[in-house]
């Protein structure tokens, strides 16, 4: 019965099969670790700064920016160049600006510095004068799509959308670092911002949205296999309700077949159970047979001429 397993049309069903539930187990498995990773992110952040990572450290041993060092205290020296406004920041659930200064290394790149926050409307503070060091949670450059980060057009000379390498190449004239610092301590007249998780860490909406990713593909592999289950049913219904069908209709042609025969015995039996009584009525003297009509012709034909 299961013979039309091995037809071409269920090869090809359970060659697909095979290989689309390995796929759907090992992507259910990679969004579910990349979930699991920014829940343990997210943790790490939470928990309280050790004394090695408040140590401050030279920037350069720091670079490049990524989840190990986001956040550690980087120290750099030189000197304030070019100030920024990085317009529509939030900070308590109030709107405001980040003042951002270029600090021109020893090293001759420029490392953006973010001196601290003021409120919307607020003039910014000049930044220092002279040669100044500065200490402050590394940050990776912002991207589109990040908190508080827009990519709108449009904006006044003097501001910035996002604080990367990328919109302020076409800036300032200096190789720009690929990071910021946002100083623990802030100017006066400025309130200190606070550091943020590095991208790809925490429990946002990314995070959720993989564990959701996660889910439709293991939902896949529960598809496939009741769409697998369902048809092989099917299939086996189909062939039982053929082999029934063949079975009713061998079975109607016998009975058919047995009247038949039936009609052939019964005319045959009339015909031999017939054939004595008409010898009998043949038998019997002026029964209308041939001999009695000659006999009685014969006698009346002599006696009507013996009258006569």
């Amino acid at each position: 019965m299961y013979r039309f397993l091995l037809t071409p049309r269920w090869w090809g069903i359970n060659v697909f099969v095979a290989l689309a539930i390995p796929l759907c187990i090992f992507m259910g498995t990679w969004q579910l670790g990349r979930f699991e990773d920014r829940a343990e992110a997210q943790k790490e952040a939470e928990r309280a700064p050790t004394a090695e990572e408040l140590k401050p450290t030279p920037l350069d041993e720091l670079l490049p920016v990524d989840k190990e060092t986001s956040g550690r205290t980087a120290t750099a020296s030189g000197s304030y160049g070019e100030q920024f406004l990085v317009p529509g920041r939030q900070l308590e659930g109030r709107t405001g600006s980040y003042v951002l200064t270029l600090l021109k290394t020893d090293g001759g790149r420029a490392l953006p510095v973010v001196r601290g926050w003021l409120p919307e409307g607020a003039a910014a503070p000049a930044a220092p004068a002279g040669r100044v060091s500065v200490a402050g949670a590394l940050q990776a450059s912002e991207t589109v799509g990040k908190d508080g980060v827009h990519a709108a057009g449009g904006l006044p000379r003097g501001q910035l959308a996002m604080i990367s390498a990328a919109s302020l190449v076409n800036v300032v004239p200096d190789q720009v670092y690929d990071g910021w610092v946002t100083l623990t301590e802030a100017d006066a007249g400025l309130r200190p911002v606070p550091a943020t998780l590095p991208e790809g860490a925490g429990l946002d909406l990314k995070a959720f949205q993989n564990l959701g990713y996660s889910g439709e593909w293991f939902a896949g592999v529960a598809f496939i296999l009741f769409m697998w289950v369902r048809l092989f049913r099917r299939e086996v219904e189909m062939l039982k309700d053929a082999e029934l069908g063949a079975a009713l209709e061998a079975e109607t042609g016998a009975v058919a077949g047995g009247g038949d025969a039936g009609a052939v015995d019964g005319d045959a039996a009339g015909a031999a159970d017939a054939a004595p009584v008409a010898a009998a009525v043949a038998a019997v003297p002026g029964s209308g047979g041939a001999e009695g009509r000659a006999e009685g012709s014969g006698t009346g034909s002599a006696a009507g001429r013996t009258s006569v």
